[in-house]
């Protein structure tokens, strides 16, 4: 692996508007994924550029096409996704990754249901630019439509094999980790969500309560009334549970 040092390792509140998504100044557009339609116009971290080259010419020595479906989100595109799944024009899925119905929902609990598989604007790792979800492009069908859930990455999907690969691949602090490995009650697990801890880590200890509930306030997301009331379990369940 590749040597690098992260530009900024001492946390600092000058990298409050990474944290939390309303700048791209950190990330440029990862272009290794070739021409699939569904990996256009990727951008992750400059600094995690080679460290994903690499995992992807591993992943291809050992048979498999490592691409990347998403990596940087900004704030906007994160209430986007919001936004979208509480007007219904985006699924909202259930634990088990089938799609849930959220009439007769309270504000909060369709908070909680978006939140089993959507972060917070605002407090998503995909802000950072060090988060990718990935999928192996050797496996997938013609024409399938990527659906990133658990029935395409567990044992018997499409996915596995990549990573049962990856699981071995995997080191929490210097390399490439899942930070939805298990469910804690909160975000559920997402095998195909790859953080690069050199990176992730310095982001990690800036995301601090206070931080986020300022960016919410200053940048209003569906349910916002909602979100503010119950900001504090929405942090410990749904933020905590990334960080941690």
């Amino acid at each position: 692996m590749i040597e690098f040092e992260i530009s900024c390792k001492n946390p600092s509140i000058d990298d409050s508007d990474i944290v939390t998504g309303v700048t791209d100044r950190h990330v440029v557009e990862w272009t290794a994924n070739g021409s699939r339609e569904v990996c256009k116009k990727i951008f992750i971290h400059h600094q995690l550029v080679n460290p994903l080259n690499e995992l992807k010419l591993e992943a291809a020595k050992n048979g498999f096409d490592l691409c990347v479906c998403s990596g940087y989100r900004s704030f906007a595109q994160q209430a986007s996704i919001w936004s979208e799944k509480l007007s219904g024009r985006r699924d909202v899925l259930n634990s088990n990754g089938k799609a849930l119905n959220l009439k007769g929902l309270s504000d909060y609990q369709k908070i909680e249901a978006i939140l089993r598989w959507s972060a917070l604007p605002g407090a998503s790792r995909h802000h950072w630019g060090s988060d990718v979800d990935v999928f192996d492009g050797a496996s997938i069908p013609n024409n399938y439509q990527l659906r990133l859930v658990p029935e395409e990455t567990m044992e018997g999907g499409m996915f596995a094999p990549m990573h049962t690969w990856l699981d071995k691949k995997l080191d929490s602090n210097n390399g490439f980790f899942r930070p939805y490995g298990s469910d804690n009650g909160g975000l559920a697990p997402e095998r195909w969500h790859l953080s690069y801890a050199p990176i992730a880590k310095h982001f990690a200890h800036l995301l601090t309560p206070e931080l986020i509930k300022n960016c919410l306030i200053a940048h209003k997301i569906s349910l916002h009334d909602a979100v503010i009331d119950n900001f504090q379990e929405i942090y410990r369940r749904f933020v905590l549970n990334e960080i941690s």
